[in-house]
């Protein structure tokens, strides 16, 4: 027998050949070999060959070709010189019809059926081990000498004919301050799964225990640890399974084939290929990724809405990235629920006033393209002006379909729970999973609300601050407000800021805070941002790659759709002359004129557009 010690710096044809007499007693080949590439491999018959191809060129995160054998081939000369793919890996598995009937060491029984069978040879994650090690990562399941945990998810695969099933993942704990250095070295190494597909919190991939893997073993995480998970290989042990075929074999989890291929380090190319990780939740925790150059794009848009055009001092409001992080949490939202409305005008019928509708038009448009659920809530007072207003933005282009209008009362304690959750029970599904607060009257210290001048305007406002504080006691649901004075609902993270900068701002300072906070010198410019910045993140690979799991095609195709759904200057035009039609006044001046906050549409408003686009 031979120690495992020795095995990391054997050559794989003379593992191999240990492996093929049976000489060792190991469990799986996680460390062996190292710097070569590993296969997970399964052997279908002939006729189910083409379709799990197409199988695994629909899921390549989970399933990176390396080779398809020939029917009744044992060998693989572009991976390996000597090879028998009956006998090379530690142990198989034999499947018939769907079920798993037994564990072998070799497949020489078989060989007859084996004539009229194709071996698939997948990648594995146990390549990219030394080249993460190299970058100064620990791996812990090589660490605590076991094979890698693996879990069976609620991401659905991308089906092809009989075969479907929902995606497998390894689990590797790695160091918060390592996260990016993890991303970037596995990033390049597509035929060993690539990039991570989620970093966090288990339970958004439907996996309830870490300590129960369903293949491997269960791998401890040191204190400051991150789990962070991969596509794997076994997800094609889960096809077979559910294809029911009459007889198919696999490795056995963790006992791979060793090929004689270097796992040369991918050096990232350009700017556009760097991943960046950014915390986007904590509770639960979640990290995203996105390129270095899509970063910079939005960063970019931050700094253009980030002008003061009214000199209010809002540059001290500011907090660097917030609308980056806003905008990735947003991408992985499922339902988005907007609120807009600032009565400021008290004198008037109606009081809304004309910054915040268009912005928050801008979000739902680019929601509805992006075939997310979104609704809007607002003031029970206004719900008609509203709908006549969501009416017309479909008239004009600007929604492709009527958004949900909805309106929220204080009834009880609970009356935001129970708008918010299933049954009010904060354990249970959320209805929305992002609020958003564009240019929205929010609650300040006292109770009350303020416009700029300081009046109180609470007898206008209805109390949706209610579900912006019942938010933070909901885990998976995460809040982002835009305000452009520090009066605005979510701006209550900044409200130090806001007392000690803005004029007025020891009284009208918003009390409520957002998880992230977007300051813009007008806040449509705001909502404008998030749509342009969402545009940018679904047509960035990295990003796109990590919000379906590596599994299923880009989404790039419907580029076309997403940038039609963006803002532009004519649009918005006909939005504010809409607006103005139905007696929704500037904010600063109350005028029925062409302009927002004051500022003309013309040349400032329309020139922010041009540049944000």
């Amino acid at each position: 027998m031979f120690f495992t010690g020795g095995l990391k710096s054997l050559l794989p044809h003379v593992l191999r050949r240990i492996i093929r007499c049976n000489r060792l007693s190991i469990s799986n080949t996680s460390g062996m070999a190292e710097g070569y590439k590993q296969a997970n491999v399964v052997i279908l018959h002939k006729s189910l060959a083409d379709d799990f191809e197409k199988f695994c060129h629909a899921n390549d995160g989970p399933l990176p070709l390396l080779y398809r054998s020939k029917p009744g081939d044992w060998k693989c000369p572009s991976l390996s010189s000597d090879s028998d793919i009956r006998t090379d890996c530690l142990q198989y598995r034999i499947y018939e019809h769907g079920a798993c009937t037994g564990s072998l060491k070799s497949l020489k029984e078989y060989s007859e059926q084996l004539k009229d069978m194709v071996t698939f040879y997948l990648g594995c994650s146990f390549s990219f081990e030394k080249v993460v090690q190299n970058a100064g990562i620990p791996v812990r399941n090589v660490e605590q000498k076991c094979n890698v945990s693996m879990y069976k998810t609620a991401v659905p695969c991308y089906s092809v004919s009989t075969f479907c099933c929902n995606l497998v993942v390894t689990m590797r704990p790695i160091p918060e301050s390592k996260l990016e250095a993890a991303v970037l070295a596995t990033s390049g190494l597509k035929e060993a799964h690539g990039a991570p597909i989620h970093m966090g919190d288990p339970g958004l991939l439907g996996i309830q225990d870490l300590s129960k893997p369903d293949y491997g073993d269960p791998v401890h995480l040191h204190p400051g640890d991150i789990p962070v998970f991969w596509a794997c290989g076994v997800t094609g042990v889960e096809a077979v399974m559910n294809c029911r075929a009459a007889l198919a074999f696999t490795h056995s989890p963790g006992c791979m084939f060793i090929t004689d291929l270097k796992n040369d380090n991918v050096t990232v190319g350009s700017s556009r290929e760097v991943p960046q990780v950014h915390c986007i939740s904590q509770d639960p925790l979640h990290y995203s990724i996105v390129s270095a150059k899509a970063a910079q794009k939005i960063k970019n848009l931050e700094t253009l809405i980030g002008i003061d055009p009214g000199d209010r001092g809002i540059s001290h409001l500011h907090r660097q990235d917030e609308l980056l992080k806003a905008c990735l949490s947003i991408s992985h939202a499922r339902s988005v629920l907007i609120t807009t409305g600032f009565p400021t005008h008290f004198t008037y019928e109606p009081p809304e006033e004309n910054d915040g509708p268009p912005g928050a038009l801008a979000i739902a448009a680019i929601l509805q393209a992006l075939e997310k659920e979104v609704a809007i809530v607002t003031d029970q007072r206004a719900m008609n002006l509203n709908k006549k207003i969501i009416e017309e933005a479909v008239q004009l282009g600007i929604l492709k379909r009527p958004v949900p209008l909805l309106s929220y009362q204080r009834e009880s304690a609970d009356s935001a729970l129970m708008f918010l959750c299933e049954n009010g029970n904060p354990r249970r599904p959320s209805r929305f999973d992002h609020l958003i607060a564009i240019e929205r009257a929010g609650m300040a210290a006292d109770g009350s609300y303020y416009n700029a001048r300081k009046v109180n305007i609470k007898h206008l406002v209805d109390p949706i601050d209610d579900l912006f504080l019942a938010a933070q006691t909901i885990p998976g649901i995460t809040t982002t407000g835009v305000g452009d004075g520090g009066n605005e609902l979510g701006m209550g993270k900044v409200k130090d800021a806001v007392k000690k900068h803005i004029r007025n701002g020891d009284v009208i300072a918003c009390d409520v805070e957002a998880d992230f906070t977007v300051v813009a010198g007008v806040s449509n410019w705001g909502g404008y941002a998030i749509a342009c910045a969402l545009y940018i993140l679904s047509t960035c690979e990295i990003h796109d790659r990590y919000l379906r799991k590596a599994v299923g095609f880009p989404q790039l195709s419907k580029k076309m759709v997403w940038l039609s759904a963006l803002p532009s200057v004519t649009k918005e035009e006909k939005l504010l002359k809409t607006l103005v039609q139905h007696g929704v006044r500037s904010g600063k001046t109350a005028s029925l004129e062409m302009e927002v906050d004051g500022l003309p549409f013309y040349n400032t408003h329309s020139l922010m557009i041009e540049k944000l686009l």
